[in-house]
């Protein structure tokens, strides 16, 4: 007869795929196992369940060559337990640090994609229904934390989906890791325990262990439910306020017959809301672009930045050759058939004595040249060892932890309402307010580029200050280091 502990896991794990729609008899799944406790818990639970739910299941695992023999174990790990509950086994041993270097990616970031692109291979290619990943609710509290502190709109509020695109599940999003841990510890199932995990120089890792605990300890020790439950608040409105952007989107968008460009009326837009604005902008570039990676909130506000009775500039080139249009009536999207300039571009229209706005994108370490300041943004990576200490740092040259940094980075003017948060000085301050402390003239603003990155985070205001959050750290392994070089 089963325990308590294995009756009640099993029973919430099935009210999760029943609520969610997660899975269905017949269904294959591809389970996603790294060795660690959750994982492992997810594929003891449902291959104890596949039977009940008629369900065909394989492991995946992708060995991120990390941390040399203790990847190597996971490996090893994950293969035995596969062998041993009799299940197919499909894995990957991946180089996450060179395509780290080569996509200027954060670690974390790097190995995450690298991940996920082979579970969709593997599923693409044998047939499986369903990817299922070990995230649970404490995973969940912890992602809205992080994108909060990202500055993250609805979507992030919501967290982690129970189901994304149809295809990746998360049966366990309704269990603690206390729930899994317990689990484990009732049926004898051993995990392995991966060290990086106690890292705090990693932002989960600090909200796991450093942050999280304070709030529980001190102000709300339901914090997790809490913020599940603002998540699944969240998600649902975000549903239904995506109902009402369709409807406006149908009344005021037009695609062309071959489908490559997207016209939304530019009087259509200006009669709406700034936050249907944005939406119903970033629907149009998802229309064309297939998916809203790489387009940050940067993006949107340069976008609308063209519905000025008199822009400074009439085109966009975003990320992955989508390019936003000007003419009289519309804002005009498009995907070109040939690569656009490595660097995100926007023309001038006018000339003038002022600068006119410009934005530029990055998508890895390099040189930059920005015309409208006859100037170079220089970024290149180095191993914090080489940086010699005291930082060689004048207020052209910036040394920043590059896991703090995601690329792409936008590099770009001033806009009216940015905010960061000066090194070395207490909370946030408006970039404009910050640039007149340092008697920076209102013509020259412009001189002095803020690089910006993925998350939409200022990080460095070019030739001034860093973000303070992302300064040298004694853990700190890898520096993003950038030079702004004026003519």
């Amino acid at each position: 007869m089963r325990d308590r502990t294995e009756n009640s896991i099993l029973g919430a794990v099935e009210k999760t795929i029943d609520k969610y729609r997660m899975l269905h008899a017949g269904h294959s799944i591809l389970a996603c196992v790294s060795g660690g406790p959750d994982s492992v818990a997810l594929l003891h639970v449902l291959n104890t369940l596949s039977g009940k739910l008629k369900l065909r299941l394989a492991v995946a695992h992708v060995n991120h060559c990390l941390r040399g023999i203790d990847s190597d174990g996971d490996a090893a790990f994950v293969a035995l337990l596969a062998e041993r509950l009799g299940l197919p086994l499909y894995h990957h041993r991946a180089d996450v640090e060179g395509y780290r270097r080569d996509h200027g990616l954060s670690i974390e970031a790097a190995a995450r994609r690298v991940r996920y692109e082979f579970f969709r291979h593997v599923a693409e290619e044998k047939g499986f229904d369903r990817i299922a990943t070990g995230h649970h609710s404490d995973d969940n509290a912890e992602q809205i934390l992080m994108d909060i502190f990202r500055g993250s709109g609805h979507r992030g509020l919501s967290g982690i989906p129970p189901v994304r695109d149809g295809i990746i599940v998360r049966p366990l999003i309704s269990l603690t890791r206390d729930d899994i841990d317990g689990y484990l510890t009732a049926k004898g199932i051993e995990a392995r325990f991966d060290k990086s995990n106690l890292e705090t120089r990693y932002l989960r890792n600090r909200i796991r262990h450093e942050l999280l605990p304070d709030l529980k300890s001190s102000y709300n020790p339901g914090i997790s439910k809490t913020l599940n439950r603002l998540a699944e608040i969240v998600g649902t409105e975000e549903q239904w306020i995506e109902t009402l952007v369709d409807a406006v989107f149908d009344r005021i968008a037009t695609r062309s017959r071959d489908s490559d460009r997207l016209y939304l009326s530019i009087s259509g837009l200006k009669r709406r809301h700034t936050a249907l604005q944005r939406r119903l902008v970033r629907k149009g570039i998802a229309c064309i672009k297939g998916e809203l990676k790489r387009i940050t909130f940067t993006h949107v506000g340069l976008i609308l930045a063209l519905l000025e009775k008199k822009p400074s500039y009439r085109r966009l080139d975003l990320p992955d050759r989508i390019r936003v249009t000007q003419t009289d009536e519309f804002l005009v999207f498009s995907r070109e058939a040939q690569p656009l300039r490595r660097t995100e571009g926007i023309r001038k229209a006018q000339a003038g004595s002022k600068i006119p706005r410009y934005g530029y994108q990055m998508s890895g370490p390099g040189k930059l040249y920005i015309p409208e300041i006859k100037g170079h943004i220089s970024l290149c990576l180095t191993r914090a060892a080489n940086i010699p200490n005291p930082f060689p740092s004048g207020q052209w040259t910036a040394f920043l932890d590059m896991d703090t940094v995601g690329f792409p980075l936008t590099v770009r003017s001033v806009l009216p309402g940015d905010r960061f948060a000066p090194m070395g000085m207490a909370g946030r301050q408006k970039v404009n307010r910050f640039l007149a402390s340092r008697k920076i003239p209102v013509r020259e603003r412009s001189r002095h580029p803020l690089v910006v990155d993925c998350s939409g985070r200022i990080v460095w205001v070019a030739g001034l200050r860093i973000h303070d959050r992302c300064r040298i750290q004694p853990s700190t392994q890898t520096v993003l280091m950038g030079e702004l070089l004026l003519a």
